[in-house]
């Protein structure tokens, strides 16, 4: 097995077209499948190197943030965290202290587990993502990334580069939660993302929830403009988003949880997160 670092994304594309090519950024998958012999690499390229790819950068349109940031870097940015508490919290949630220090959000994206934390929060802030390749660049919606357990969109020899978030607007909020069997460090039954955005009357102008773990890839929940644009929440308004999100589930069946329970805490969860989301906002 051979290790290269490139310094640049395209020495990272050429070195990831390979046969047997994995990128290397915190390494808190790759290791354990290479340790379990689920993977034999050919070439481990260690993309941290590359720039921009570990910082978090802000400015006047948004953030940026690395693909290769550890995530306890990102934990412990308050400027982010005040934008973007939801986000941060569902990073905060990912593994043990010490997986903290070496885990990344691109890898959290690109190891395409449904149960994934980041990705539902991503998907609620209208989070895009940077795709490096050998003919350059690309933008692509967080939500168009997984495609099945275990499988994205990216192309041999592409990788994530860095995360976009838009600079949230006086009136936003956004939250994550979560249910794990245990009190901490164990995987999602269910994850739920929450982002909206209100008036000065404190009335929703743009509401998005993002569903982990209820199907075999993160679900945007459709159809709650027509539901409350315009409104404030109310118990109508929520019964309707606890069947909406009831509806769109299709959940397996493991020793986490039942088919049926998962499908009710995705209604729970939808209806905690969007009422956390909805007091942030109404408070900014």
């Amino acid at each position: 097995m051979e290790y290269v670092a490139p310094k640049t994304a395209i020495e990272a594309s050429k070195a990831l077209v390979q046969d047997g090519a994995f990128a290397l950024a915190g390494g808190t998958d790759l290791l354990v499948k290479l340790k379990t012999k689920f993977v034999s690499p050919s070439v481990v390229v260690d993309i941290k190197q590359v720039p921009k790819i570990t910082s978090i950068e802000e400015s006047t349109d948004g953030w940026w943030i690395g693909a290769a940031t550890p995530c306890a870097e990102i934990v412990e940015h308050e400027s982010l965290h005040r934008d973007w508490p939801g986000v941060v919290e569902a990073l905060s949630l990912i593994g043990s202290t010490q997986i903290q220090g070496r885990a990344t959000l691109g890898g959290n994206l690109c190891n395409a587990s449904p149960a994934a934390d980041s990705v539902p929060a991503l998907i609620a802030a209208n989070g895009t993502c940077i795709i490096s390749g050998q003919t350059g660049e690309r933008e692509e919606p967080i939500e168009n990334i997984v495609v099945s357990p275990g499988a994205t969109v990216l192309k041999k020899g592409e990788f994530i580069l860095g995360f976009k978030l838009p600079k949230p607007q006086s009136g936003s909020g956004d939250a994550y939660l979560r249910l794990i069997p245990r009190s901490e460090m164990d995987i999602a039954v269910v994850g739920a993302g929450a982002s909206v955005s209100v008036d000065k009357n404190k009335k929703i102008t743009s509401i998005r929830i993002s569903l982990g773990a209820i199907a075999p890839t993160q679900v945007t929940l459709n159809g709650l403009e027509d539901i409350f644009i315009g409104k404030e929440p109310n118990e109508d308004s929520i019964n309707k988003l606890v069947s909406i999100a009831e509806s769109a589930c299709s959940p397996i069946k493991d020793k986490r949880g039942t088919i049926e329970y998962r499908t009710k805490i995705a209604g729970v969860l939808a209806k905690r997160t969007l009422t956390i989301a909805y007091e942030r906002a109404t408070n900014h």
